[in-house]
């Protein structure tokens, strides 16, 4: 009597593995933030443009009336925008990703999303409107005064990827502090007012005295707002720059933000 061959057992039927579920978190949270900071507001995204191209403006009317000519070149509104542009999309990236945590805790609770789809969300969507609006400024003030520069573009990424760097890391140290510690927020905000005097916006580093110089030169945003401007005017060579210590402000910061959010995600999830 012939033997039939023994049958394998069967095995449970394998869950097909996600292996792209924290990339899709990300782009649903991206989508979620761009619907609730910008698809409420009358106008969204063209706000978004006209705070920075007024508040220029502002400014160019406010100094052209003091100045001849600016630092650098003889138009107002690039100068202020090569410096001005840099403060705020550090500000808004910054911003975007300190209060991630805090504005998505009851998200967190699912477990497919975890504090860093949070914190990627809102600074790539943070990072990608100020490109826009950067480009959309420099665009309307090329075309407002019919302005004639050859651009070197190698500086001007450097410093956008520079002030990436250095928001996303002050950003995920704050998102720690400013959630584990109420009170750091309103210190932040007092602490980095004085930002729009001491980030070289009005003036160039060189037209400092020198006690100014040696204070002013451990703020990273006036060596990114430099390398901003050496690829706006070419006859530019400023030597203070070091964007090397741009990078450890901004690496330094992100390791420990990591590195404390990790160890008390629990914590922050439950609170």
């Amino acid at each position: 009597m012939t033997q039939l061959p023994a049958l394998k057992p069967l095995r449970p039927a394998q869950r097909p593995q996600l292996r792209w579920r924290g990339a899709r978190s990300v782009i649903a949270l991206i989508l979620r933030e761009m619907s609730t900071s910008y698809g409420r507001s009358p106008g969204g995204y063209l706000w978004a443009v006209l705070q920075p191209l007024a508040m220029i403006a502002m400014l160019t009317l406010a100094f052209s009336v003091l100045l001849r000519s600016p630092s650098l070149g003889t138009s107002f509104l690039l100068f202020y925008a090569t410096g001005f542009l840099v403060l705020r999309m550090f500000q808004e990236v910054h911003a975007a990703v300190s209060w991630a945590i805090g504005g998505n805790q009851s998200l967190l609770a699912y477990p497919g999303v975890t504090y860093v789809d949070a914190l990627l969300a809102r600074g790539i969507l943070a990072i990608l409107t100020q490109l826009m609006v950067s480009g959309i400024v420099f665009w309307i003030i090329f075309t407002i005064e019919d302005i004639r520069v050859i651009m070197d573009f190698v500086p001007i990424l450097q410093a956008f990827g520079g002030v990436v760097l250095l928001s996303m890391g002050v950003g995920t140290f704050n998102a720690y502090m400013s959630f584990s510690f109420p009170v750091y927020k309103t210190v932040w905000s007092i602490a980095t007012r004085p930002l729009m005097l001491v980030s070289g916006i009005f003036y160039i580093y060189e037209d400092l005295p020198l006690f100014a110089q040696n204070i002013l030169w451990f703020n990273p945003l006036i060596h990114l707002g430099g390398v901003m401007r050496t690829g706006f005017y070419a006859s530019y060579d400023p030597s203070y720059i070091s964007m090397t210590y741009v990078c450890i402000v901004g690496a330094v910061p992100m390791f420990f933000g990591v590195l404390l959010l990790r160890r008390y995600a629990k914590d922050i999830l439950y609170k």
